[in-house]
């Protein structure tokens, strides 16, 4: 037999001196069954340490039940004890001294959707594994370790698994493009695994998806599990045809929800009057069929009905829903009727079973819900209320056989393909009918009753998902020993420090889904439920706002920033409109101690990529990559402190991962991140979040950026990667372009820059142009400045005196035939000059700026002793360069009184001020 000592593994041989043991973390063993044996009995142990139990994020359910669901070393349905030795094992250790370079890649989120594999289980949220492949190719090696702390369904894990097993067709396609991209070619071979999530129905779905198991087992159980089902209460689902003699076979029961008239308080069936017959769709009035007063949805009064709840057995009420019509099938030929005495005598007979064991009875934490204040007025406040009778005996049943299962590796996947049917089964199921087809679903991310409920057969909800299962995982092997997956906070992986090759992650997107209370529905079935304290989300009702979600997705970026090796890469895909939900993630990134390389938007209608110039113009999913800075910056950044070459330190790291150039279908893009002002606010994050202060004005560090790194059409590069950027530049048809959103004091300047360096121009040809740009955009609070005010602040005007500048004088010879080739003092090139306004040359942008820091700072002051609590309107240029002052002098009070003058929405929607203030507050927890 083999050892399951951990310290002294032995290989077991055959007759013929051939090994026949199975390897796992270091050890041998003789078979598979006898590996899971030995971690599930470590497992059991672990179970009984209450120091391991109360960590934070550990799912609530019974030692059993999360047994039951694990399937040790390789997945737990709690923290997984083996996630170190997973990774130090089959892992590469950290090694300073091997090279590796990698710019960012945008990825596209909407592909992949209908592969086979992608929809062989729902979840909430999921990025398409297809979408993902890439980026694992482009940021990792073969064998390297792959981290997802938010891992959903696992689709990182089935990406890292697809680089290996990915067919001959998709890799020549990848090699394609990469080629025209100007990119090496990819290197294909399987990655390793980790995932984690907060959710066990999660993690059980991305477990199923990334350990191998036995198809051709699974497909025989799977097929033997709906017979005996249909063979044991067939005849709940048996209907007598129009004919009167056959029997047909009820593919789904339609149920319609019972109101009242408001006028004459007579019952009526909602799908019998409201459903247009020919249109399948709900009329927007209707009759009453008994007093004939017009009626709509929103004038009926709900009915509940009172009964006696099958668990409990004391009175309970629900809403009230009858029968409308049955769908069935006799032979290959589909029918609908009405429901006959017959069918409702079996109803009735049904209802009269008891209720089966394995059919959960759990509580849903009402009170602590988005979705409490929907469902508990309609009755349905346990798992069980969600279930009509014969959808009750059969969701039971299914789950029993299923559990029973002696295989435990076909037995989880076996329960993979019933939970399935959870949603589907319950009066979450809307009937949704077209003219052309008869649509059952229940809606996504919510939990809604809808008056029309779809109570479909066994056969009918998963005949064909067995099938496609079968058919997904036949041509999809997951490789043994290539993915960890724990249950758990990803504010506390159980890894070891630098230890993760790459971190791709696709978080939670403040409020727009509430996991734990949706995931509840199904994590009741398998006996352990989320520990939704943890839960990074913003959420009324369990009292999370957004500092709060901000608060735990820094914690999040924290631990990702502790186990990511130095110099490695996150991809994090974000989806959300709120520029305060955006902002919040940007600051509690950079707190982590990352720094953002490109942010790119997904265009949904285009299928394609577009940088973020703004985060007010956050309306698309974002593509956010950041890197760990490697650990030889940070140990300068200590020896030197906050010195002048501590900056450019970081500007040469940056400008190093940033892309040199972005060539989507043939046009050069900018690559924003090498915007000037928008590397000078990375380099203010860095100093702000190590603490320092910043050793550099915003104009000294202008001027200091472009005396020491060389400049291509508004961008900053090192000196070994303009020859790159002059070769895709001279491949262009024209120079890229940046697309600006005027939305505030500072991005007008930007905009005016933009527009002046192009087109010296006069006020009165400025204004029509500005005044189309300041729309609806501006932010609520924002004072609007006058335009002749940011002209006189920022740029120069030529009054006719002295020769004609430069900049002026490129524009009006290049752009007016009859003054080209005149000399600069020229009278005619002079008269045409007069009064317009041009960028100044950066000697003079940098008096410029000090002197409108001056009067910024001095405005500032009014602020701070401006009675009343709150500013209604103000400069946001002026609070960044009072809270960046108040910053260095370590004033951190004036920063937390002020940003409590202005609305939390402003402050939330502003990244400078969010990061002063974050940090503010930090430090005076500290201090206190």
């Amino acid at each position: 037999m083999g050892t399951f000592d951990m310290s002294h593994p032995e290989k077991l041989h055959d007759k013929e001196g051939k090994s026949t043991s199975v390897e796992c973390l270091g050890i041998e063993f003789e078979t598979d069954d006898a590996r899971r044996t030995h971690f599930t009995k470590l497992l059991a142990e672990k179970l009984q340490d209450p120091v391991f139990r109360n960590q934070e994020g550990f799912p609530k359910g019974s030692d059993d039940a999360i047994l039951a669901m694990s399937d040790p070393p390789y997945y737990t349905a709690c923290p997984n004890p083996w996630l170190a030795d997973f990774v130090e094992h089959y892992g590469q250790a950290y090694d300073p001294e091997k090279e590796y370079a990698r710019e960012p890649m945008a990825i596209d989120v909407s592909v992949g959707k209908t592969d086979a594999l992608y929809k062989a289980h729902g979840y909430h949220t999921k990025v398409p594994h297809l979408a993902i492949v890439p980026s694992i190719l482009h940021f990792t090696e073969p064998g390297d370790v792959v981290l997802d702390g938010f891992a959903g369904s696992g689709m990182t894990g089935v990406a890292a698994h697809w680089c290996g097993t990915a067919p001959s067709v998709y890799r020549h396609q990848v090699e394609i493009e990469w080629k025209k991209a100007g990119m090496p070619a990819p290197k294909w071979g399987a990655r390793r695994t980790v995932l984690n999530d907060l959710s066990p129905a999660a993690t059980f779905i991305g477990a199923n998806y990334n350990i191998p198991f036995d198809v051709d087992a699974f497909a025989k159980a799977g097929k033997q599990l709906l017979a005996e089902v249909e063979k044991e209460i067939g005849w709940m689902y048996e209907t007598l045809h129009s004919d009167g003699k056959s029997k047909g076979r009820i593919e789904f029961t339609v149920w319609s929800e019972v109101f009242t008239c408001p006028e004459c308080a007579g019952e009526l069936n909602f799908i019998e009057e409201a459903l247009d017959a020919e249109s399948k769709r709900v009329r927007g009035t209707f009759p009453c069929p008994h007093c004939g007063a017009e009626m709509n949805k929103d004038r009926l009064e709900r009915v509940l009905e009172t009964k006696n709840d099958p668990a409990t057995g004391e009175h309970w009420q629900r809403v009230k829903f009858r029968p409308a019509s049955i769908v069935y099938s006799v032979g290959r030929t589909r029918y609908e009727k009405q429901p006959d005495a017959t069918d409702l005598a079996i109803l009735e007979r049904i209802d009269a079973l008891t209720l089966s064991p394995s059919m959960p009875t759990s509580r849903f934490p009402i009170e602590q819900m988005y979705h409490g204040s929907r469902i508990a007025p309609k009755g349905l406040t346990h798992v069980h209320h969600f279930f009509l009778p014969r959808a009750a005996h059969a969701m039971s049943l299914l789950w029993k056989k299923a559990s029973d299962c002696t295989d435990l590796r076909t037995r989880a996947f076996l329960l993979f393909f019933v939970e399935q049917a959870i949603w589907g089964f319950s009066i979450l199921n809307r009937y949704s009918p077209t003219h052309f087809s008869q649509v059952n679903r229940a809606l996504n991310g919510v939990y809604y009753v809808a008056s029309q409920h779809s109570e479909c057969s066994p056969r009918y909800n998963l005949g064909g998902k067995l099938d496609r299962l079968i058919k997904a995982f036949g041509g999809f092997r997951a490789k043994p020993k290539n993915s960890a997956i724990t249950t758990g906070t990803a504010a506390n992986l159980p890894l070891r420090d630098r230890s993760v090759d790459y971190i791709f992650t696709d978080p939670p997107f403040g409020e727009n889904i509430y996991y734990a209370d949706l995931n509840f529905f199904v994590e009741s079935w398998h006996g352990v439920t989320t520990d939704a304290a943890p839960e990074a989300i913003m959420d009324s009702f369990k009292k999370k706002a957004l500092p709060d979600y901000q608060r735990l997705m820094q914690q999040c970026f924290s631990e990702y920033h502790r186990v990511l090796k130095p110099g490695r890469w996150m991809t994090v895909v974000f989806s959300n409109s709120k520029a305060s939900v955006w902002n919040a993630i940007q600051v509690a990134l950079q707190q982590a101690g990352f720094v953002v390389a490109e942010v790119n938007a997904l265009d949904k209608v285009q299928g394609s990529y577009r940088q973020v110039t703004s985060a007010t113009a956050v309306k698309q999913d974002l593509v956010i990559s950041a890197y760990k800075p490697n650990g030889g910056l940070e140990k300068r950044l200590s020896e030197r402190g906050a010195a002048p070459e501590s900056a450019w330190d970081f500007v040469q790291t940056h400008l190093r991962q940033l892309p040199v150039a972005k060539v989507k279908s043939g046009i050069l893009e900018m690559v924003v991140e090498r915007d000037p002002r928008r590397i000078y606010d990375r380099m203010v994050a860095w100093f702000v979040r190590h603490d320092f202060p910043v050793p550099l004005s915003t104009e000294e560090f202008l001027e200091g950026l472009r005396n020491r790194f060389p400049e291509r059409d508004g961008m900053m590069f090192l000196a070994e990667q303009v020859a790159e950027y002059d070769r895709k530049r001279a491949q262009a048809a024209q120079a890229p372009q940046m697309e600006l959103f005027v939305s505030d004091e500072r991005s007008a300047i930007d905009w005016l820059t933009d527009f002046l360096r192009k087109r010296p121009s006069t006020y009165q040809e400025v204004h029509p142009e500005f005044t189309t740009q300041v729309g609806a955009g501006w932010r609520k609070h924002e004072e609007k400045p006058e335009l002749s005010a940011l002209l006189a602040d920022n740029f120069l005007r030529y009054e006719g005196n002295g020769d004609v500048p430069s900049q002026i004088h490129s524009y009006l010879s290049t752009n007016f035939k009859d003054l080209r080739g005149l000399e600069k003092d020229d009278p005619r090139l002079k008269a045409k000059a007069k009064d317009r306004w041009f960028v100044p040359d950066p000697s003079k942008a940098k008096d410029l700026e000090q002197k409108r820091e001056r009067a910024l700072l001095k405005e500032f002051e009014s602020y701070k002793s401006a009675p009343g609590r709150k500013l209604k309107e103000f400069r946001l240029e002026v609070l960044r360069a009072g809270f960046k002052t108040a910053w260095t002098t370590k004033d951190y009070a004036t920063i937390i009184s002020l940003a409590q003058k202005i609305p939390e929405e402003a402050l939330q929607e502003d990244e400078k001020l969010l990061l002063w203030y974050d940090q503010a507050l930090t430090r005076m927890e500290a201090d206190a």
